[in-house]
């Protein structure tokens, strides 16, 4: 049967750029989240979150194609080219046919909609630009990375809300195990933060509201959070199968060995009160790998620091290692990246990644008073030095959509 390794890590991220820089900040505890500095916040309802103010789109694509496209594109271009050179990937030399590339996002190019639309209502149809579809639409992020790289393979946009970058890899293991696909550069770009969609969060009164102290909002676990907060960014990971990595000498991040992938169907926004999706996800992911709950050392947890989503997770978590809970460590890479939508769990990915690499688990921040109704072994404000050889990585989106992905240090 083929396997699956990782060989490269691609990050942008609101704490840092980068695999190495993006690792230092999780393990020293940095907080991206702060006052919103990219666009008029005068209209929005919540003018805090987790924004990548430095980024330059020119360091990555040429001046006309960057006026040409959305900033969730240009994340996915940044995020996709950092992975091929931290994997010393020359892609030119790669069957193009078997080379392949799953980015998915969430919400696509949300800043595109809302201008095109304010300009077609305020001076008509005809000023609507020319590249309003190509620069919107979700899939637009894969066919660039595609036509950059020449990867004419497998190329799929996944979009299942916030679980989309886990189901992008998940899906890619298995175009790989099932040799359609030799390399897929997979993850997820989300680039929404925008009044549009703050907005539309906190009409549902998803996102924190802790104005007073923005750095502070974002909580995983805790017993004062009050809802999430949004970020941007990308993350892209090269999935390759194991004797290509071999073959070329590629460094090892660790082996992708199980996935699962269910849904709660019961509710559009709210998870299922007893986690009954995101547990069954986890058992499958675990059945793939043939772990047992004890085998398992260290969970990045979706947590988005929302009062139902956490308590859900920590229940379903519960309910799938039993006695072994207590023993399992879980962090949340949101407390300081925000949460980053269909970005979140490729950028949670490059964080387990680390783990399993250096033997640290990084801090969940604002973590002050575990809520008693969270009762799992939630890392606090320190990291954790521990040996981890098995993780696994939770993502949950509205819908009810649960993705999980096991990954183990890898053993010839």
């Amino acid at each position: 049967m083929r396997r699956v390794v990782v060989t490269g890590l691609g990050v942008v991220s609101p704490i840092a750029t980068g695999r190495e820089n993006y690792w230092q900040a999780l393990k020293e505890g940095k907080n991206g989240i702060g006052p919103l500095t990219t666009f008029d916040v005068s209209d929005c309802p919540v003018p805090f979150g987790a924004e990548i103010k430095d980024f330059d789109p020119l360091q990555w694509m040429e001046n006309k194609e960057a006026k040409r496209s959305d900033r969730v594109i240009q994340f996915a271009v940044a995020a996709a080219d950092l992975a091929v050179a931290d994997a010393k990937l020359d892609t030119a030399s790669l069957d193009p046919h078997k080379f392949g590339v799953y980015i998915g996002s969430a919400q696509g190019g949300l800043e595109t909609t809302f201008n095109n639309f304010k300009i077609m209502m305020e001076k008509g149809p005809k000023r609507v630009s020319p590249f309003f579809i190509p620069m919107m639409i979700s899939n637009m992020s894969t066919a660039y990375v595609a036509i950059k790289h020449h990867a004419q393979g497998p190329n799929l946009c996944v979009v299942t809300a916030c679980a989309t970058s886990v189901h992008s890899m998940g899906e890619a293991y298995h175009t790989i195990i099932r040799d359609d696909a030799d390399i897929i550069l997979a993850g997820g770009s989300e680039a929404a933060l925008r009044s549009i969609s703050i907005a539309g969060f906190a009409a549902m009164k998803a996102i924190s509201t802790r104005m007073e102290a923005p750095e502070k909002a974002s909580r995983p676990f805790d017993i004062d959070r009050d809802g999430f907060v949004m970020g941007e960014g990308a993350g892209v990971l090269v999935l390759e199968e194991l004797e290509h990595a071999m073959k070329r000498g590629a460094h090892i991040y660790a082996e992708l060995v199980g996935y699962g992938s269910t849904c709660d169907a019961s509710h559009i926004t709210a998870p299922d009160p007893e986690g009954d999706g995101a547990a069954r996800a986890m058992r499958k992911a675990m059945a793939h790998a043939k772990w047992l709950p004890e085998d398992v050392d260290y969970i990045n947890a979706h947590g988005t620091s929302t009062p139902l989503n956490d308590k859900m997770e920590a229940i379903a978590i519960r309910s799938v290692f039993g006695e072994h809970t207590d023993k399992v460590l879980v962090n949340s890479t949101k407390s300081m990246i925000g949460h980053c939508l269909g970005a979140a769990g490729a950028l949670e990915t490059v964080a387990a990644m680390q783990s399993i690499q250096e033997g640290i688990i990084h801090p969940t921040i604002n973590l002050d008073t575990l809520d008693p109704e969270c009762a799992i072994n939630v890392v606090g404000p320190r990291s954790v030095h521990k040996s981890v050889s098995r993780v696994l990585v939770n993502s949950f989106g509205f819908g009810g959509h649960n993705g999980v992905v096991a990954f183990q240090k890898f053993e010839d």
